[in-house]
């Protein structure tokens, strides 16, 4: 046996050394150019003891380059293979999103239904939520990540189907009104998977495994349900610690919909490739899955169904990318060029969407154009010299008294700098006005007679109307002693707790560490990982409560409780 399979081996190998031999040298070499570029793309992870990303380069169909780079387990030191199974987070919803449209192409559901006639725990909030808002994230429904770690949910806490809809039950308002707006919701999809399954009597999985992975030969691809399910060849996957180092960073859900596929580049071929045979769904379900949402007012979205339409340095685009715990995903498609790239990557510092418009640069590299350059984006200095007393005295935090939006100065290192990210650097071109490097914004400070800012007039290239946030005085601690308290959100079935410490106002909260709020003026509060508190008060200026908003979570209301 064993010596039958070494001549096997052997014997393709020849063949495959024949075929190289006999294929046109410059084509050859060619082809060495183009991937050792890409290879060096991926050098950072091309490590014996990194943890790293699965690559597939498609071309008319085809395969044309696919590689693993690093370890699929640093523990038994298993690489990553082109045949890795990745959990590839919201790349999810675009398979969610066919198997709602093969269901209405079945007659079985409309787009245009109203969500509470599948899924009755959603609550009348007086606004009707349809199927298609759930597509297009126009729902207004909060987002279920972000109502979990509110309620108290950690990482790696056991997810399933009915701990979302339980909590989605007991919400009292929305967001915004149903086409108002377009802000992403993870929700949606999650109770897309639960229509699925109330109407067809069959799982997201089992139906999605009948009608989309078995026709396309997708064989190692499947809606995960069940996190304790033993899966040949999957990755594990994994986080930065602070301070350095890795950690286990694998979800835990047994539920889907908005996420939890497993897959691999060789399967998401086939998938690609189905945008152009149509082999699932035909014409029209291809055409209804590159429809873009239209919000209320008639603008159009650059989602569709579950996928972005955009472009790159002039090209158009169709792709979706993809994060929970320490994996990263990008689904990045040029449909004219007839060219796609897939980067499946299984820790958290991977940025798998930079990566596939990197390899987009070197194989579509005659067709891209150069995108245009960004005011403010190279300027390094500026033609004023401000002091460090007028740097300073502009640092401090600003608030947006109409959308509750803090902005953070910084004086570090001799530079004003504004928090967020990485950090952009205000560049002084004269005493009030300034640019700011790595992005199209000028920035105006009106000023005090005592010299003291009073605002920040924020004005970004495009938006004709500039955003004014107000300077922050800090509060003292006996004003600060009047939010000490317990506070009940009904909607979370949870309590927060406000203390006093060493003149700070600190949150309390189970299975979370302390964290000390920052005054953003008036009655408001923030917590860089909780969002903006700001206090309410009755007729008689007592404080009674707050209101929370948290990115994808608005307008949530917490009850003050009397000892």
């Amino acid at each position: 046996m064993t010596k039958r399979c070494y001549l096997c081996s052997l014997f393709v190998l020849m063949i495959g050394v024949t075929a190289f031999a006999q294929s046109n040298p410059s084509e050859r070499a060619g082809d060495m150019a183009v991937t050792g570029k890409v290879d060096e793309v991926f050098s950072r992870f091309d490590k014996p003891d990194s943890p790293g990303c699965a690559l597939g380069v498609i071309k008319d169909g085809r395969i044309v380059y696919k590689r693993g780079y690093g370890l699929s387990n640093l523990e038994y030191g298993v690489p990553i293979l082109p045949s890795s199974i990745f959990h590839v987070a919201s790349i999810s919803k675009q398979f969610t999103a066919m198997a709602i449209v093969l269901l209405a192409q079945q007659g079985k559901l409309s787009l245009d239904d109203d969500v509470r006639k599948y899924v009755s725990e959603v609550p009348d909030f007086g606004e009707r939520i349809t199927i298609r808002h759930l597509i297009h994230h126009t729902s207004g429904l909060r987002d279920q990540w972000s109502l979990l770690e509110l309620a108290g949910w950690r990482e790696d806490d056991v997810i399933t189907e009915g701990d979302i809809l339980e909590l989605v039950s007991r919400q009292k308002e929305l967001n915004f009104k149903p086409g108002a707006e377009h802000l992403y919701c993870n929700t949606g999809y999650t109770l897309l998977a639960v229509i699925v399954k109330r109407v067809t009597g069959q799982s997201l999985r089992e139906f999605a495994d009948a009608n989309i992975f078995k026709p396309l030969a997708m064989t190692s691809t499947h809606f995960h349900d069940d996190h304790s399910m033993i899966v040949k060849g999957r990755t594990s996957a994994y986080e930065t610690k602070k301070g350095g180092g890795l950690k286990v960073s694998i979800p835990v859900f047994d539920t889907y919909g908005a996420t939890s596929l497993f897959t691999t580049v060789e399967d998401m071929a086939k998938w690609d490739q189905n945008f152009v045979d149509k082999k699932v769904g035909g014409e029209a379900a291809i055409n209804q899955m590159l429809t873009t949402g239209l919000l209320n007012d008639g603008k159009k979205l650059n989602y569709a169904f579950g996928l972005s339409l955009g472009e790159y340095k002039g090209l158009k685009t169709v792709g979706h990318g993809g994060s929970d715990a320490g994996y990263r995903a990008d689904f990045l498609r040029f449909p004219e060029q007839r060219f796609a790239v897939v980067c499946l990557c299984n820790v958290s510092n991977a940025d798998p969407g930079g990566l596939t418009r990197k390899v987009a640069d070197i194989y579509l590299a005659d067709l891209l154009k150069s995108p245009p350059g960004k005011p403010g984006a190279s300027a390094s200095t500026g033609s004023y010299k401000a002091t460090e007393q007028e740097l300073r005295r502009k640092a401090g935090i600003y608030r947006d008294p109409l959308t509750e939006e803090t902005i953070k100065l910084e004086f570090k290192d001799g530079k004003l700098m504004a928090a967020l990210g990485p950090g952009f650097q205000l560049v002084p071109v004269s005493a009030t006005d300034f640019t700011v490097i790595g992005a199209p914004v000028k920035v105006t400070f009106e000023i005090s007679s005592d010299g003291s800012t009073k605002r920040m007039i924020v004005n970004e290239e495009g938006n004709p109307k500039p955003k004014v946030l107000e300077a922050v005085n800090a509060p003292t601690p006996a004003e600060l002693g009047q939010y000490a308290g317990r506070y009940y959100s009904q909607e979370l079935d949870t309590s927060y707790t406000f203390a006093l410490r060493e003149g700070k106002l600190v949150l309390q909260r189970k299975k979370f560490e302390d964290a000390s709020l920052t005054s953003v003026g008036g009655d408001s509060f923030t917590d860089a990982d909780l969002g903006t508190i700001k206090f309410t008060r009755d007729s008689r200026n007592a404080v009674t409560g707050f209101e929370l908003n948290a990115g994808r979570v608005r307008h949530l209301k917490f009850a003050r409780q009397m000892n």
